[in-house]
């Protein structure tokens, strides 16, 4: 079970936090992971761990908002892997003010990165996800998803659709036996988490008052999940949003 040997999945943002959390899970199981990031530096550090994991892992540099630059990620992908059965749709900002101070330009912003990247990048995996008669798509929302925050209407409202959108997508392929579903992170202790809690006072002690496992989560803690979606024990689960938060979302 959750053997991935011979599988190739593309991460966004596949270098850090989350996103490379998720990779280690993947590595771990056989796969062979595309890290797909516009950071070469860290693409670099987060291919070599991967390959101590035993992945034939690779970087590829993209820009997910230009369309032109994800095509040219998948074009890649076909030429030097063959294949692509698993994409993560892991990138994403995020600008914290409330409405009324956050300008066109940061709200259109978080949008594309959050939510436009993810239909690009779905839309130009399709027909390698064809090829293999087979696919997997984790999208990350957030626990934003599920309700609101007076300091991120933009990032809520990106997360929230990627929750429309797996579900739009779930029901559109899964017919030709592509599985879309979404992982929605709680408070996970990431460079962006870190800045929230310079940003915001007492956050941290507010977050460990109302999460029931007590702490903050990891990016360790995405790897199970990410391997259970992306593997075939999952193949008659799609179009869920699962939330991966210590309880959090379910406390009063």
């Amino acid at each position: 079970m959750f053997d991935l040997r011979g599988k190739v999945a593309v991460v966004t943002g596949g270098n850090g936090g989350i996103g490379l959390g998720m990779a280690r899970g993947l590595a771990r199981s056989g796969a062979r992971i595309v890290v797909a990031a516009r950071n070469a530096e860290k693409s670099a550090a987060a291919v070599a761990e991967l390959k101590t994991l035993g992945s034939d892992a690779l970087a590829i540099a993209v820009d997910v908002v230009d369309k032109s630059s994800v095509d040219s990620l998948f074009a890649q992908v076909r030429e030097r892997c063959g294949r692509l059965d698993i994409l993560i749709n892991n990138a994403g900002i995020n600008i914290r003010k409330p409405v009324q101070d956050l300008a066109l330009a940061e709200w259109q912003q978080v949008l594309d990165t959050n939510l436009t990247s993810a239909y690009l990048c779905c839309a130009a995996a399709y027909p390698l996800l064809q090829q293999a008669k087979a696919g997997k798509i984790i999208n990350i929302g957030s626990m934003l998803s599920i309700f609101g925050a007076g300091f991120a209407p933009a990032y809520g409202a990106s997360k929230g659709g990627i929750v429309q959108l797996t579900k739009s997508l779930a029901a559109g392929w899964a017919a030709e036996n592509i599985q879309v579903n979404a992982i929605l992170p709680g408070w996970i202790n990431t460079d962006l988490t870190r800045k929230s809690r310079a940003e915001i006072a007492g956050l941290h002690e507010r977050v460990l008052a109302r999460t029931p496992a007590g702490r903050w989560g990891d990016d360790a803690d995405f790897e199970g999940i990410a391997v259970f979606l992306a593997s075939p024990e999952s193949n008659f689960i799609t179009g869920t949003a699962i939330p991966v938060d210590g309880g959090y979302s379910s406390a009063a």
